[in-house]
This record gives structure tokens, C-alpha cells and sequence, in this order.
């Protein structure tokens, strides 16, 4: 199937209040939690570059303007550091400065889900199809999951979902995808399960926070019933999209990591200070003390 719009725009949906981290996101956003010395949201904006993404669309709501803020220049703070001839510390900054005019941010002044999360940012991104990435969900692996994903958009066109291996045990608590046909490095989706009662999941595999969607979509939103949680639901919208249009799903090899959840957050730290070898050697023989006094 020929492509004939690439996938330039990438929605972060990153107004959530982050209440699993009260009281510390209070004051910081939970997207702007450090996990080893770059913010949550760094490692999914950097995933996004990989992939080719020209512009980021941040859609945020009260208390997160300190998002805002770190993707632009702090001149008081690169002043202090010229000064004091900090090279390695300015090009840091540099280095995660977008360019000028590729971020936009939008707010979503009432938490109504995901889906109208999404829906916010309907004029940023027009008539083109584009990414959605979960901030919470920060991925590990030799290649980033959205660019496994462009690549499988430019064999089969249509809407892809990044999908990932679950212990089946554990399927009903995830959206789980049926697996039809297999296109380019991936597979067509035959049908999609929000929490499937035990037992009937139609696999193992399950939807892990990475999508590319086509503007259709916003249609469908915009008069999207809320659903679980009153809140108007990202699921649903797809569920109603995939009666006219193909999903098809990459199976990320790698590993991801929900870092809105305690025990996320702190495996990301440790699987990422893990593998700096600035970091390693300082961290690995008192993390095997502490489990060894377990």
C-alpha cells in the first residue's frame, strides 16, 4: 500500500496530575521525574526524534508550564555556565534544545481521558496522520519503538499500534490485540480488547502506549461518549476507526517501562543506570548488598 503522507507530528499527552506520586507531584510534574539525570519525558521525546518527528505537540494542562520552560533556552543559567567555562554542561543543553518552531504546546483544561487529550491537539496536527506517545512509558531496546513503527506505517499505510508480550496470566488487566496477517515487520490487527476477562484474551500481546493514527480520528472524538472512568477514551475512538480503516501492530522487542507506577519508575532507574558506564560501576555492587540483605 503506498504511503503518501509520512508521519511528521507526534502528540504528547502530558496534563495527567500524577496523583500515584502525590505528595511529589505536588510541585513537579510526574513527566518531569528524573529517571537516572533526564526527565521521564526526554527519553520519550528522544524516541520520538529517532523516528523522524519534526514537531512536537505537548498537550498540558495547570502546573505543567516547567515542561514548557525545559525545551527552551535559560539564559541566566547558559550565561553562568559560559562563565565559568562549563563546555561539557552547555552543549548537555544544547543538545536537547529543540529548533526553533517545532514545539507547540495546547492545554486540555479538564481531565477528560486520553481520547479528548488527544483531541486537544486536532488543529496542530490537521489533515496528516501522526504519532501518539505516552510520556509514562519510557522503552528500552536496540531500536526505538516508533521508528519499528514508521517502518511498519510505510508498508501497510493505515493506523499502527505498538504492541509487547505479556505473561497471559496477566493479559486480562491490558488492551490485547487479535493477530491476523503478517505485513512488513509486523502483523494485521483483527480485533482489540480492553481488559479481557480471563481467560478469553485473544493473545498475549498488549497495547503499550505507542500509536500513529490518521486525522479521522478527531471526527470520531469529537462525539466520543465517555466510557471507563468517565473519561472519554483513546480505545473507543480506535474500536469505531477500525470498522472503516486497517490497524496493524509492531511488536516491540524490547522493554518498556510505566513509569507512572512506583514500581516502574524505579526498575527504569535501575535498568538505565545499569547500562552507563559512567554510573555501573558505582551503583551495581551496592544494589547486589542490598538485595543480598533481603
Amino acid at each position: 500500500m503506498a504511503v503518501s503522507k509520512k508521519i511528521r507530528k507526534a502528540v504528547f499527552p502530558v496534563a495527567g496530575l500524577g496523583t500515584r506520586f502525590l505528595p511529589a507531584t505536588k510541585a513537579v510534574p510526574k513527566e518531569m521525574m528524573t529517571v537516572v539525570d533526564k526527565p521521564v519525558l526526554q527519553y520519550v521525546v528522544e524516541e520520538a526524534l529517532e523516528a523522524g518527528i519534526e514537531h512536537l505537540i505537548f498537550v498540558t494542562g495547570r502546573g505543567k508550564s516547567v515542561i514548557e520552560d525545559y525545551f527552551d533556552i535559560n539564559f541566566e543559567l547558559e550565561a553562568t555556565l559560559s562563565e565559568r567555562n562549563k563546555k561539557v554542561e552547555l552543549k548537555l543543553l544544547a543538545d536537547i534544545l529543540p529548533a526553533a518552531g517545532t514545539t507547540s504546546f495546547t492545554r486540555q483544561q479538564a481531565p477528560l481521558g486520553l481520547g479528548h487529550a488527544v483531541w486537544c491537539a486536532r488543529d496542530i496536527v490537521g489533515d496528516e496522520p501522526f504519532a501518539v506517545l505516552l510520556p509514562d512509558m519510557i522503552m528500552k531496546g536496540e531500536k526505538g519503538c516508533l521508528a519499528g513503527m514508521v517502518d511498519l506505517y510505510e508498508k501497510s499505510g493505515g493506523n499502527v499500534i505498538a504492541v509487547e508480550e505479556c505473561d497471559p496470566e496477566l493479559a486480562h488487566k491490558y488492551g490485547i490485540v487479535g493477530i491476523g496477517d503478517k505485513v512488513g515487520n509486523g502483523f494485521k490487527i483483527t480485533e482489540m480488547v480492553e481488559k479481557p476477562a480471563k481467560g478469553t484474551a485473544p493473545s498475549n500481546l498488549y497495547i503499550n502506549g505507542r500509536y500513529i493514527l490518521q486525522p479521522e480520528i478527531f471526527d470520531i472524538l469529537s462525539t466520543q461518549e465517555r466510557g471507563a472512568g468517565n473519561e472519554i477514551q483513546l480505545t473507543d475512538a480506535m474500536l469505531t476507526l477500525a470498522k472503516g480503516q486497517d490497524f496493524a501492530a509492531f511488536p516491540f522487542a524490547g522493554k518498556t517501562y510505566d513509569t507512572g507506577a512506583k514500581d516502574g519508575f524505579i526498575m527504569a532507574n535501575l535498568a538505565f543506570a545499569l547500562e552507563r558506564d559512567d554510573i555501573r560501576p558505582l551503583v551495581e555492587a551496592q544494589i547486589k548488598d542490598l538485595v543480598g540483605k533481603l
